[in-house]
């Protein structure tokens, strides 16, 4: 006699609602056992890999590839037969309460740990599905997720490729970029320009996952914390020169140091003499929450939309942990692989919009934090140059512009000058962070 068991989709952030089904890695008759991972569904925050709470035979499926699903709700069901035996009769490992909590994706995870490697679909033992049973969308359907990275998805979305089509050339056979724009080209029709009658006139593209969450957060944020954004052009010509001195130090030569490296370490230091930049408003409680540690998020642009995570307990690294932290950061970001919690958190957030040349912008505040400040481009610019005696000079030195928004709840004008003033003077004098 079987014992089937529902696994509900759990709340894999802090808050969602719901998820996206992406891919199944099992389908009915499967054997599984507990921690193997069985679905890849992509939340308003990551992308994330469900392992199975149960060892034991898939009896059923509860979503759609492509549908979405309201946590909470029933995900898989799994036979799991009596204590220690399977639905197919064979001996089983039931989750221990325990093991329930260390299940892959949750709970504390050991720092040494990499991550499991996704179970082929390939059937198992017989289990193979019809032909007649393999229809696209139907929830029994497998599919074999070709091997890319989030952006050569896009890519091949936005051509039209299938990737199960794709032949891949890419380390440890994964398709890339070129993959993708040859298949696009072998399918094109050559020489046949498309009429103007087949154009369509607009395209609709459902708002869902990271998108939907940013636009509610932002407009959230925008109406409930009374913004106030401030702005200052700096010469940051002696951090430039830092900048060069540190990437050639030996300790520093396996990590890209990039000027967002001292941008947030200014933020970091000039933070400590404005705490009540770095705390939140509890409308419940009515009370200002002021953070003795200090989460720096830093917006990303990705191609699944814009994510904010955080740097935990950044203000009590080193330079050099913070350097590897911010790459560690970005990369995870870009490959669609930030994980939930790295994406809650946050405390004040530093946003770089120069990597897309532009000298400034009004950032909006990341919901529940009181400050963010963008950083421009670092251009070559004439500036004037007073020396010790007072004489005037022009002359060509890095510079910027720096832009502060805060919640004017949290802080006054003077508090908010205060930072930005105290973030430049870092910028434009490095030495005076050993005061």
């Amino acid at each position: 006699m079987t014992s089937p068991q529902q696994f509900l989709l759990p709340d894999v952030g802090e808050g969602l609602t719901e998820a996206e089904i992406l891919a199944w890695s099992v389908r009915p008759g499967d054997t599984v056992e507990v921690n193997q991972i069985i679905v890849e569904v992509e939340t308003a925050k990551a992308a994330v890999e469900l392992p199975s709470p149960y060892a034991g035979v898939v009896s059923a499926l509860h979503a759609e590839v492509g549908g979405s699903l309201a946590v909470g709700k029933p995900l898989i069901t799994i036979d799991t037969g009596p204590p220690g035996e399977s639905a197919d009769g064979r001996a089983t490992r039931q989750p221990e309460p325990e093991q329930a909590a260390l299940l892959v994706g949750y709970g504390p995870q050991s720092g040494g740990a990499g991550r499991r490697r996704r179970r082929s679909a390939a059937p198992q033992h017989g289990t193979s599905l019809p032909e007649d049973r393999v229809e696209a969308g139907r929830p029994d359907q497998v599919v074999e997720r070709p091997a890319a990275k989030p952006p050569v998805r896009k890519l091949a979305k936005d051509l039209g490729v299938d990737l199960t089509t794709v032949t891949a050339t890419g380390p440890g056979g994964t398709i890339t970029r070129e993959d993708v724009r040859e298949a696009a080209e072998r399918t094109a029709p050559e020489n046949v320009p498309a009429p103007d009658k087949a154009r369509p006139a607009e395209t609709r593209i459902p708002i869902r996952g990271v998108r939907k969450h940013t636009a509610a957060a932002m407009v959230a944020s925008a109406f409930t914390a009374p913004h106030v954004t401030e702005f200052i052009t700096v010469d940051v010509t002696a951090t430039m020169r830092l900048r060069e001195l540190i990437a050639g130090r030996r300790e520093f030569r396996d990590l890209r140091i990039t000027p967002l490296l001292f941008f947030a370490r200014a933020l970091l230091i000039a933070l400590a003499k404005t705490p009540e930049a770095n705390s939140s408003w509890d409308e419940t409680a009515q009370e200002i929450v002021l953070k003795h540690y200090v989460n720096l998020g830093v917006a990303a642009a990705t191609d699944r939309g814009l994510v904010v995570p955080n740097v935990k307990g950044a203000d009590r690294m080193s330079l050099r942990e913070l350097a590897q932290a911010l790459a560690d950061l970005t990369a995870t970001a870009r490959a669609g692989r930030t994980s939930p919690q790295d994406m809650t958190g946050g405390t004040i957030t530093l946003t770089n919009v120069g990597v897309f040349g532009v000298d400034t912008g009004t950032p909006i505040l990341n919901p529940g934090e009181a400050a963010i400040l963008a950083v421009g481009a670092v251009r070559r610019m004439p500036w004037v140059v007073r020396d010790d005696n007072g004489d005037e000079r022009i002359e060509p030195r890095w510079v910027t512009q720096l832009a502060l928004s805060f919640d004017h709840r949290l802080m006054d004008g003077r508090q908010g000058s205060e930072l930005l003033a105290g973030v430049a003077e870092i910028l434009h004098e490095p030495g005076l962070a050993l005061l």
